[in-house]
């Protein structure tokens, strides 16, 4: 048997001051250094289930190991092995970027060990929670009465929503909720989740811009009304994954407030382009939904799991999920005090808005307004090269910060299954090389490359060289059919 190491003498898990410290250095090092490299490497790196297994399958050692070579291994061997979503040259699917300050409010909020479930367990995370939730309701444009709380994203806030839909409408047995052809899955995960069977999940057709069809949304919920339904939410979209299209938002806010229907927006991908001009224009009218859910780990530059509910009357949200058990009765301090797990489905919660505050408190808002800027005028950039392609095909306008295209030349004429199997291997070549990570999508049943440009390093030049990139792979295709 090997003895215990220096770090931890046997039957104690407790270090000294000064191996704590060195371990944190190292610890901090290693990220440094990874987020130095991050450019010149891959954007991508993956492993087969049988390459993984070589590498981690083991029995847990009985006695401790050096804790620098446990630091280094996860390092080397486990943490690399994934998508670099932080990459200035990944464009697929949502990527994250976080801002350094970010990442360390993470380190120092679970060094903490902070439980925000109640006020009495964490008063000042909790005012500070509270402070940020402000923020980000003067954004949207919400009256005093707007309020929310910060949760692990977008599925979890969307599942939150409708609790409060489902109970500000009396929790109907024949409910129905209705959102756009393009709304993300995790909207339908949630409405059948609290409840509402999944034929009922209603998906309405979207219009040649891949924006909800609102004459369609009115025949589908009159019809469901006649049939017996009771119709409780609509879902809009402030920023479809597929595509970035936004949702008539003013419009669908009348048709709901008309209907007595919740307003819920999502805004899980989108929603911090409100700190933009264009953000501001397109999303017109979010300041009358009931709910809406924003990632700050996507537009806001921030680590995952930061994701946010907003609700335009937070006693809605407090009325559908608090409780009073007799083993929290000490928690009650009254109004002005309020319980983030009153407020949505977790009780064990950790302290999610530190990251935002260090973040807008190191940097300033002029920064972060920037950054987004900058990445809905990138799309705007590869909409226009895509244009002046002879061999890039556009699927739509850009939208926000998402573009989707694919490699179509003019010559010669490709049938839609030679296009599509050749955009693949392009998409594929193109991961293969390190050049990129992108991302495919189905519009219309038609395959299209898909790049959404969302990190604050990622720049023109990153940009471009992914398309000359695509272009370049494209003709070498061609070329040696």
């Amino acid at each position: 048997m090997t003895p215990p190491t220096e770090d931890t003498p046997e039957g104690e898990m407790k270090l000294s001051a000064e191996r704590m410290m060195e371990l944190a250095e190292l610890a901090s090092r290693l990220i440094v250094e990874r987020c130095e490299r991050l450019p010149s490497e891959p954007a991508w790196r993956g492993g087969t289930r049988a390459e993984l297994e070589a590498i981690m399958r083991e029995d847990p050692p009985e006695d401790g190991r050096p804790a620098e070579q446990v630091l280094e291994r996860a390092a080397r061997e486990i943490l690399p092995v994934a998508g670099r979503v932080d990459h200035p040259r990944f464009f697929a699917f949502v990527p994250s970027s976080p801002t350094w300050p970010s990442v360390l409010a993470d380190y120092m909020a679970a060094g903490h060990n902070i439980f925000q479930g109640t006020w009495l367990g964490a008063s000042g995370p909790s005012q500070l929670e509270m402070v940020v939730i402000d923020w980000f309701r003067d954004w949207i444009g919400y009256p005093e009465t707007g309020g929310g709380l910060f949760t692990s994203g977008g599925s979890a806030a969307s599942l939150d929503a409708f609790v409060a839909a489902r109970e500000a409408a009396g929790a109907p047995d024949r409910a129905s909720v209705y959102m756009s052809d393009q709304s993300h899955t995790a909207l339908s995960r949630a409405a059948t989740i609290v409840g509402v069977r999944p034929e009922r999940v209603r998906k309405v057709p979207s219009d040649d811009l891949y924006r909800l069809d609102l004459a369609a949304l009115r025949e589908m919920v009159a019809a469901d009304r006649a049939a017996g339904l009771a119709p409780i939410a609509v879902c809009a979209n402030a920023g479809a994954t597929n595509t970035g299209a936004v949702d008539p938002l003013d419009t669908m806010a009348d048709f709901c407030e008309e209907e007595g229907l919740w307003l819920h927006v999502d805004g899980a991908y989108g929603g911090f382009a409100i700190l933009s001009e264009e953000g501001r224009r397109l999303f017109s009218g979010i300041e009358r939904a009931d709910s809406i859910a924003m990632d700050a780990h996507k537009w806001l530059f921030q680590p995952f799991e930061t994701g946010c509910l907003m609700v335009k009357d937070v006693r809605r949200l407090e009325a559908a999920f608090s409780v009073r058990p007799e083993y929290l009765q000490d928690t009650e301090w009254g109004l002005e005090h309020p319980n983030f797990g009153d407020r949505g489905l977790q009780l064990s919660r950790s302290f999610r808005a530190l990251k935002v505050w260090m973040s807008i408190q190191t940097f300033g808002m002029k920064a972060f307004r920037a950054a987004v800027t900058r990445g809905i005028e990138l799309a705007s950039e590869a909409e226009a090269w895509i244009r002046a392609s002879d061999d890039l095909e556009l699927a739509n306008p850009a939208s926000l910060s998402v573009v989707c295209f694919r490699f179509n030349p003019r010559d010669p004429d490709l049938s839609v299954e030679q296009l599509e199997a050749l955009n693949d291997r392009i998409q594929a070549r193109v991961i293969d090389t390190g050049i990129a990570m992108m991302s495919s999508t189905r519009l219309r049943g038609v395959y299209w490359l898909r790049l959404c440009i969302l990190n604050h390093t990622t720049t023109w030049e990153d940009v471009r060289t992914t398309l000359e990139a695509i272009e370049r792979f494209g003709q070498d295709d061609l070329d040696r059919e």
